[in-house]
């Protein structure tokens, strides 16, 4: 990686260089895309057993205030209010024409006996703006602190209890999409039973300086591997999760996005978030198209951009926003947009890839089973 003063740096960013990590700018930061051992063979290490990945470059706050649940809920279309005591909601933040601005993730602490304390963590290359437009939007109703003296580690994978069960053991008393104050390796830490490679798993969230600390302590166990941003986006990928600024972005609402789940039945009603207006008339009256699974049905991969085509010469009619090898399932896998009448699975279409038609099939997503662990 070139030389580049405009890059940010995790905590972590030694320990990558000394594991060997082939660093890349992403997000504003200097990240590790691979480690020695592959993508290929990162993407199987996290499926098999475990894999520990930095996300410190996610954007961590506290949003405080006498109401905060309500507060946030004039942002995004997500079910704040209903949040219990360590619970976390995956939710969307919404421009007023009914775009997402971001996706993120809402936990309501386990402590928090008044309601008046949520932990956000949001994607980095949005960090910023995210938290100026929350800031600006709930001045004088909360106050938004941003945790940049914080790091993010994620462990994912099937044996990631069986790390945790030596180092932290009472993390393993959580279940998917619930958060606690949990000692790692001794180190006083915040963790969450959730991730995005749809493995189960963990998210932990550690003091900046003593982020090294706990990431050397979990390499130090035989199960896990470090995972560089490649082998991050083949598992998300074959998971069918979004990846902003690829999937959804400010031109795409949460119904063509199959985010629908997102928009629960008290916040339809009350038609109270941003963007609220296009988002009804998409569930009532249908969208102009919808995000899908594609498998090409030969070996070569179909990158973001590649047009979507009716088989046989026919029209372009979608495009490919997130592909690449999967792995865990030996073949080419994309997600794109197509118009509803073509999002049926078992749909054939036609990718255009350097000029020439391949075939290729809508799917059901996700690609790879999700094996979280449900209560």
């Amino acid at each position: 990686m070139g030389h580049d003063e405009d890059l940010k740096f995790t905590p972590l960013y030694d320990l990558h260089r000394e594991l060997g990590g082939k660093m890349v700018p992403f997000a504003g930061y200097a990240m590790p895309v691979q480690y020695p051992a592959g993508i290929l063979t990162e993407h199987k290490a996290t499926r098999a057993a475990a894999g520990l990945f930095d996300v410190s470059h996610m954007g961590q706050a506290w949003l405080e205030g006498a109401d905060v649940a309500a507060s946030l809920e004039t942002l995004v279309p997500g079910d704040i209010k209903g949040l219990l005591p360590g619970q976390i909601r995956y939710t969307l933040l919404m421009a007023a024409d009914g775009g997402i601005l971001d996706d993120l993730m809402v936990t309501r602490p386990l402590d928090d006996a008044d309601g008046s304390r949520l932990f956000l963590v949001v994607n980095a290359a949005c960090k910023d703006q995210d938290f100026a437009h929350i800031a600006t939007r709930l001045a004088g109703r909360a106050r938004l602190t941003r945790l940049d003296d914080r790091a993010l580690l994620a462990l994912q994978g099937p044996k990631a209890t069986e790390v945790m069960a030596r180092l932290g053991p009472a993390a393993n008393d959580l279940v998917f999409m619930t958060a606690s104050p949990v000692a790692v390796a001794g180190i006083d830490c915040l963790v969450s039973r959730s991730g995005y490679t749809g493995e189960d798993g963990f998210e932990i969230s550690v003091p900046a300086d003593r982020a090294v600390a706990l990431a050397r302590a979990l390499l130090a166990e035989p199960e896990v591997s470090p995972i560089g941003l490649g082998a991050r986006d083949s598992l998300r990928l074959e998971a069918g999760l979004c990846l902003y600024g690829h999937d959804i972005d400010t031109t795409t609402d949460p119904i063509e996005a199959s985010l629908a789940w997102t928009v629960p039945k008290r916040r339809r009603e009350a038609a109270d978030f941003p963007g609220a207006a296009r988002v009804l008339a998409a569930l009532k009256d249908g969208v102009a198209r919808r995000r899908v699974g594609i498998r090409p049905l030969g070996r070569a991969p179909a990158r973001e951009g590649t047009a979507v085509a009716l088989p046989g010469g026919g029209a372009v009619v979608g495009i490919v926003t997130s592909g690449g090898f999967g792995p865990s399932v030996d073949g080419p896998v994309a997600m794109g947009y197509v118009p509803p009448d073509l999002a049926r699975a078992g749909t054939a279409v036609d990718l255009i890839v350097r000029g020439k038609p391949l075939p290729a099939e809508i799917v059901s997503l996700p690609f790879a089973p999700h094996r979280y662990a449900k209560a």
